[in-house]
């Protein structure tokens, strides 16, 4: 099944881009292409939950979580509110930490279901089932710290995400965005490759300066058709949509793989590609004052 047409509405380089919020596009957290009333990932949930879990898989327990909590620097006593949080994979580590209030919202009621499973009984935590781009009385300015951890390239309107995460902190309150990086996972668009005569192992891009909407099948092998879309955006509009939406980024660091293959012929050169090449791309930004 080919990819839906992309949405030109959302690339500021684009004659007519409008500032979501005015025109509201899609649900946060929804594949592309969803009608409006259509809940997020719900038609995903379940196997989103068990490959994520409560903790995280392998993935965020070594390398995304452990950025997202440094980078945020949650302070006991704090309000962080988890954008797109989904099952609430970082909610118990704010908690262990000492925050006083950790809020979160996500479009999906089966996730937001689950998130209240493992931490309802918490007085500590509101859960909200609300679309994130769409204005929300959620996004009250409460807030000491925001985040949204891998779920930037699954929203179809990141100007309406990033409006909405800037409008739910204190004046100079902190934003968090953990997610691919858009200049070396693209799905479909970036492959290993192997060069025998230097003996290396690199990265080939296929596609990177155009914005792409590209689905990705949940249960490959299992015919159920289900699917959701990853929102490929070059770096230059992501960085600008978050400008738009009244973030200013202050630090980044891009992640790279824990993971290292047994000894073997290929194993230096696989070693060293995974040092060099990031799989993750982590954006801490402050509140924008707002104009009057």
């Amino acid at each position: 099944m080919p990819p839906p047409p992309r949405r030109p509405n959302y690339n500021p380089r684009k004659p007519g881009f409008q500032a979501p919020g005015k025109t509201p596009q899609g649900l946060g957290n929804a594949p592309q292409g969803q009608p409006q009333g259509e809940q997020g990932w719900d038609p995903v949930a379940a196997w989103y939950d068990k490959l994520v879990g409560e903790s995280g898989s392998d993935y965020h327990r070594q390398v995304i979580l452990p950025a997202a909590l440094r980078m945020v620097d949650p302070r006991p006593g704090e309000s962080i509110i988890d954008v797109c949080c989904g099952q609430g994979v970082l909610l118990k580590p704010l908690l262990d930490m000492g925050v006083a209030k950790v809020t979160g919202v996500d479009a999906s009621p089966r996730l937001i279901a689950a998130a209240k499973a493992r931490h309802g009984a918490e007085r500590r935590v509101e859960l909200i089932t609300a679309d994130a781009c769409a204005p929300g009385g959620w996004a009250d300015g409460s807030h000491d710290a925001a985040t949204c951890v891998m779920a930037v390239h699954d929203v179809t309107d990141p100007v309406g995400l990033f409006s909405n995460m800037s409008r739910a902190l204190k004046p100079g309150g902190r934003a968090v965005l953990v997610l691919m990086h858009p200049c070396f996972r693209i799905p479909r668009q970036s492959h290993w490759g192997w060069d025998a005569d230097q003996k290396v192992q690199y990265r080939r891009l296929d596609a990177y300066g155009t914005p792409q909407d590209i689905a990705i099948t949940t249960h490959p092998g299992k015919g159920s058709g289900e699917q959701t879309t990853f929102h490929h955006r070059p770096l230059a509009e992501l960085i600008t949509a978050m400008g738009l939406g009244g973030l200013a980024v202050t630090a980044c660091e891009e992640l790279y793989s824990h993971r290292r293959s047994q000894t073997g012929p290929f194993s230096k050169a696989e070693h060293r590609a995974a040092q060099e090449f990031p799989l993750f791309l982590a954006l801490k930004a402050r509140r924008l004052p707002r104009s009057a």
